[in-house]
Order: structure tokens, then sequence, then C-alpha cells
């Protein structure tokens, strides 16, 4: 198979970082157990996060590829090996989380521009690029699943107090060092990524002028709503399954593995119905079936009665089926990315794929931070009934996309 050196490569390092970021859920659900943060203190987290990935990325996007792709996937993924590692020896306290999601984000910021860009220089072709942007994008699913199943391995239901799900940092440390030894045996031809005979200055000005074109406007705002539903579910799934559903810490951190699973399921459906399919119709069902779901499925969560011997084999029916929302939401980011990217050329990948990473971020945290609140002072179920109005937004801004979109940006 033509560059699967690097293809692999890709996926190790998106599995890493999918299972550090989207460790998010669990950690806000833990320190709120470990050390009695409130839930608005703990959702602060997610801007730790996504943040730095907002900054670094209008930052990197320009000059990435002329300092080099390869290079800024390494410093990342060695730098949060060495936060990992770390965490387990200090006197961990909600501060150093801060700083860990931080550095998480500012890595990962620097990952995905790469990643983006790297997708651009070994496909050839619309089709090539979608398929391999959703297989890549469903196997950081892969990795959201199996982060939730693992860190509920650490998980001591019986203590809430207890610090053991630490340890799993050492195992992320490991795994981050094996992507950056993986990588650096990689080879990459990188020189497509930059455009022959520019500066850059000239670099940094293509970036802006792709932010003042009306389909990438409405683009970026179409990533936003979107990043902010997704968020929104994820961050704080976990959360609603122990308080609203009453289930133990564990089976709430392994109901995310099954939220991610329906996301990597859904991901991968789509990689084989848009090869038949336009994807604005696909979206669009894709949404509409969302909706439906919420309003089915939020009202089934109510008069559930959880006794002591709960487990995975005999919970309530909608405990199991509730995550299946994922299969409709998960492939819309993947779709929508790889049609803007396909029609630009490679030497903008790494400005496009900045906004884009800069405003997942945006949505990321602004969805997080709204949902964290709403749980706090009104209920989970309220919580999650408001994403229908981002649902809706996403719905009308697609269309605006869909009548602006042309088959070539010009350079």
């Amino acid at each position: 198979m033509k560059n699967i050196g690097i293809k692999i490569s890709l996926f190790l390092n998106y599995f890493v970082f999918a299972i550090l970021l989207n460790s998010v859920g669990a950690v806000i659900l833990q320190v709120q157990r470990n050390f009695d943060i409130t839930k608005s203190d703990a959702s602060i987290l997610e801007g730790f996060k996504d943040l730095p990935i907002a900054i670094t990325s209008f930052i990197v996007a320009s000059f990435l590829p002329r300092l080099g792709i390869k290079k800024g996937m390494l410093i990342g993924l060695f730098s949060v090996a060495i936060l990992c590692f770390m965490l387990p020896l200090v006197d961990a306290d909600f501060w150093y989380f801060k700083i860990l999601f931080l550095v998480i984000g500012v890595s990962f910021a620097i990952v995905k521009v790469s990643v983006f860009s790297v997708i651009g220089l070994i496909s050839d072709g619309p089709k090539e690029h979608s398929s391999l942007m959703s297989w890549i994008e469903g196997f950081f699913m892969v990795g959201v699943l199996f982060g939730n199943v693992f860190f509920s391995w650490f998980i001591d239901d019986n203590n809430p107090k207890s610090e053991s799900w630490l340890q799993v940092y050492w195992w992320l440390g490991a795994l981050s060092i094996l992507a950056a030894v993986l990588l650096f045996f990689t080879k990459l031809d990188e020189r497509e990524a930059v455009k022959e005979g520019s500066n850059l200055g000239e670099d940094i000005s293509s970036m802006f002028s792709l932010m003042i074109k009306p389909l990438i406007l409405v683009f970026v705002l179409s990533v936003f709503l979107y990043v902010l539903i997704e968020q929104s579910f994820q961050t704080w799934m976990p959360t609603f399954y122990q308080e609203v559903l009453s289930l133990p810490t564990s089976m709430s951190i392994q109901a995310g593995a099954i939220l991610a699973g329906a996301f990597a399921t859904g991901r991968i459906i789509a990689g084989f119905v848009l090869i038949k399919m336009k994807w604005f119709p696909f979206s669009v069902f894709c949404l509409v079936a969302l909706a439906l779901c919420v309003f089915v499925m939020i009202p089934m969560t109510q008069g559930i009665e959880i006794g002591a011997d709960i487990s995975w084999w005999n919970a309530p029916l909608v405990v199991y089926i509730f995550p299946i929302m994922g299969i409709f939401l998960s492939p819309i980011y993947p779709t929508i990315n790889s049609t803007v990217l396909s029609t630009l050329p490679k030497y903008m990948h790494s400005s496009m794929a900045g906004l884009i990473v800069v405003f997942s971020a945006l949505g990321g945290t602004t969805g997080s931070i709204i949902t964290g609140h709403v749980f706090e002072h009104f209920d989970g179920r309220t919580a999650f009934y408001l994403s229908l109005v981002p649902i809706g937004l996403s719905i009308i801004s697609l269309f605006i996309f869909y009548r602006l979109q042309i088959k070539k940006i010009p350079s």
C-alpha cells in the first residue's frame, strides 16, 4: 500500500491525542470527587485544552511547513510524554491538570495542523482525501473509546478520594513515546507543503485571505457549531450517566466509550456512504436524525431505578442506546473538512487546517462551558435538550455553505 508507513504513524498520533484530549470528561468527573471542585470550575479544563489549541493553531499554521511538519509532530508527542510521566510523581492538585491540558492543547494543535497537511500531501484526488480523512477521524474515535475504557480500569468506585487513577498517565506517556519513535523513523516528503518561490509573509497573507472568503466564513461557522454540539455530549456524558442515571463512576466513564464507539462507527459508515451520496443531503439527514434522538431518548432517562448490583449485564435499555446519537453526529466533521481542503492547493492546506482547528477549539470550549453551567444550575436533561439549538443552526449554516460552495477556490 502506498505511503503505508506515514499513514500508520498518522493513525497512531491521532490515537494518542484522542485518549489525552477526551480524557477531559473523566478528569472533570474525578477532580470533582478528589478535590471537591464544582462543575462550573471543573468545566474550565475544557478551556485550558481548547483555547491553547485555537491560539497555537492560528500562530503555527502559516509557518509550520517551513519549520518542518514531522519535526512539529515530534515536539508535540515528546512534550505530552514528559507531562504524563511527571503527573504521578508530583503532588497533583487541580492546578496541575490545568497545565497538563494546556500542554496537550498546544501539542495537539501542532499535530492536527500537521496531520491535515500530510493527508493532502499523500492523497491523490478528492475521493482518496475524503476517504483517508474519514478513516483517520474514525480511528480518532477508536482512541476515545479505548481511552474511556482504559481510564475506568483505574477508578476505585468504593473510594471517591482515591488517586489510583493517576497511574494511567504512566501508560499514556509510554504510548506517546512509542508514537514519536515510529514517526521519527518514517519518511515524509514535505516539499509540496510550501509554495515554490513564496516567503513566510506571503504564506501568512494567504491565510488571512482565506478568512475573508464568504464560503470559508460560513464553513468555519459550521465547524464551530458542530464541535460545540460534539463536545457538549462527549465531555459531559460521564457526569450525565452518574448524576442523571445514577450509574457507578466506572460505568459512567465507560459510557463515554460507547459514545466514542458510535462516533467511530458513524465515520466508518460515512466513508462508504459518501462514495454514492452527496455530502449535503447526507449531513442534513444526520442532523435531523440527531435531533430526533434527543427528543426520543432524553425522556427515556426519567423514572429509571438503578439497583446496588448494577452492571452492564442488567442495566436499563436506555443506558445502551443513549449514545447511539453519536452515529449520526460523527460523520459531519470530517466530511465538511475534506470538502474544503480537497478544493485547495496543497500548500494552502496548513493555513486552512489552522482555521479549522481554531474554530473547532473555540466551539469545543463554548459547548463544554455552556453545558457545564446549565448542568449545574438546572439539570443534565435540560443541558442536553439545549443541543437542539445549535443542531438547528447547523442545518442552516450547512445549507448556506452548500449554496456558496464552488468547485475550486482560487489561490
